[in-house]
């Protein structure tokens, strides 16, 4: 099995036996098992991996017994306990237990932000280190197909990024494992956590959003194509973005009077995802919708980036009222930079933002320079916490 060098792995490193517990949240099938694995390797047998899905491994989780634990633990340094949202106040369990046996350091990985998070955030105020692991990241895919050139891309861009699509070897076997990840686990804990009252409404609207990749979004045009409440339609976009599946993007304006201030895009946090539900098979270069794929999928790419920043940029798109625009502006700090992404050929800023906003930077991204773009390494400071 193809093993992937992850980015963010040694921040995570970082901050073990720092007194805090690790959280790892992120998709499902995006390789949480398989890094959390890899870390607690390092430490032999006095690390340990235990699945929260298995009944004999819930069944230790027991409230005000943190002793309860201690069979899983006993003369381990290190416990991964996976797919921590399958427990039932697993933010108070973990809580009692690490203010009762704080030598032992816990990882507890996620693949539903709005049910974990919520239930560990609150009462592991404090206590615990918090990351995300995405589907791969384009440097992540370089590093381990140094062969990779721009036409590679074009694959990412079709099947997505997530690792086993990644690894498989065959068209065949990317279009299977796509289609499994969004069929079998893409709305799994949307749907085991949340009350959805109507299933068929939820599916149509992702459908509906993936058709306007790139576009802005009116949430009244959604509510009355679905015939549901806009209440309704702003839930499930909540949920979709908790659960990984989208990000919503909002405008950038420092000028109400020529900017959009209020509009938003909804972009799929993997292409292959998004793919999947409106057109998985037709090759980049034929599609009518390859600009608005590639610019989701560069999006996707400085999300990732940002996954590896202790106080991760903002992102958003920059729009006037008479139509002129930047498909991504990210701000950091006070530095602003603007990336337009155009399939092959080249563009300069636009003058209107070049006016308002002159200390900005400007770069164009395409298909032929997006490797030489994102693909070196990131080299912020390694995240270091003290003890």
């Amino acid at each position: 099995m193809k093993v992937f060098h992850r980015d963010i792995e040694p921040r995570i490193t970082s901050v073990l036996f720092k007194g805090k517990m690790v959280v790892i949240l992120g998709p499902r099938q995006s390789g949480k098992t398989t890094l959390a694995k890899k870390i607690i390797a390092t430490y032999g047998q006095e690390g340990e991996y235990y699945d929260c899905q298995l009944a004999d491994v819930r069944a230790h989780f027991v409230i005000g017994k943190p002793d309860a634990l201690l069979p899983l633990t006993k003369n381990k340094k290190i416990v991964v306990f996976d797919e921590a949202q399958t427990i039932q106040n697993i933010g108070t369990l973990l809580k009692v237990f690490h203010d009762t046996y704080p030598g032992v350091q816990i990882i507890a990985t996620g693949s539903s932000s709005f049910d974990l998070a919520n239930k560990i955030k609150e009462p592991m105020t404090g206590r615990a280190y918090e990351f995300t692991l995405l589907p791969l990241s384009l440097h992540e895919v370089i590093s381990a197909y140094p062969d990779f050139g721009a036409d590679d891309v074009h694959a990412l861009m079709q099947f997505g990024s997530y690792p086993a699509v990644v690894a498989a070897e065959s068209v065949d076997e990317k279009l299977f494992a796509i289609k499994n990840i969004s069929t079998n686990y893409l709305y799994k804990d949307v749907f085991v956590f949340e009350a959805i009252r109507n299933p068929q409404v939820f599916e149509n609207l992702v459908k509906v959003l993936a058709l306007q990749v790139g576009s802005m979004v009116s949430l009244n045009e959604l509510a009355q194509g679905l015939s549901v409440t806009r209440g309704t339609v702003n839930r499930y976009l909540k949920l979709l973005e908790q659960s990984f599946i989208i990000k919503i993007v909002h405008s950038f304006s420092n000028n109400p009077r020529t900017e959009l201030k209020k509009a938003f895009k909804v972009f799929f946090l993997d292409t292959g995802v998004r793919n999947a539900l409106v057109d998985i098979a037709s090759p980049m270069e034929a599609r009518s919708d390859k600009g608005a794929i590639f610019e989701n999928f560069y999006v996707d790419e400085r999300i990732k980036q940002g996954t590896l920043h202790i106080f991760p940029p903002e992102i958003f798109f920059w729009r006037t009222r008479t139509g002129v625009e930047i498909d991504v502006i990210e701000k950091n700090g006070k530095e602003i930079s603007a990336y337009e992404c155009k399939w092959k050929e080249q563009v300069s800023a636009p003058a209107a933002f070049s006016a308002a906003y002159p200390e900005a930077h400007f770069e164009c991204i395409t298909t032929k320079n997006i490797v030489d773009h994102l693909g070196q390494p990131f080299l912020e400071p390694p995240f270091m916490v003290g003890s």
